[in-house]
């Protein structure tokens, strides 16, 4: 079940391809990349693009948030008020790894992100997500 590469506990998912990420206690560096939703790559959506490169890259994981309001470098605000019909809201994706594969990864993120903001900060694991180890 789940296929070449599947997680038989999640179908339709697909395992990560490395071990070894932060655990408790050990010191970790938390990416975030600020983009708007309708930000693109090569006519692919660019949230999608950055979230299979974290996963080939072997970064621990990677989530994608939609706001519902917000303005970036342009100072205009986007919103998703009736009124606005939810044009290019914004969008951040969060990684959490250790410093190594998260200073690896950023090459790539300046490839493909333009006008978005990229953000990287300390963080400290304080509970493990997943099974025991």
């Amino acid at each position: 079940m789940g296929g070449r590469g599947g997680d038989p506990e999640r179908p339709g998912r697909v395992r990560a391809r490395r071990e070894g990420g932060p655990v408790t206690g050990e010191p970790a560096l938390r990416l975030t990349v600020f983009i708007g939703e309708n930000d693109t790559w090569h006519r692919r959506p660019l949230s999608a693009e950055i979230v299979h490169r974290a996963h080939r890259a072997g970064l621990a994981g990677a989530s994608v948030f939609r706001g519902v309001e917000g303005y970036g470098s342009s100072s205009l605000i986007h919103t998703s008020r009736l009124l606005s019909l939810g044009e290019d809201l914004p969008m951040a994706i969060v990684m959490i790894d250790t410093e190594e594969r998260v200073r690896s990864f950023l090459p790539e993120l300046k490839e493909i992100v333009g006008d978005g903001l990229v953000v990287v900060d300390p963080v400290e694991i304080v509970h493990p997500r997943g099974r025991a180890r």
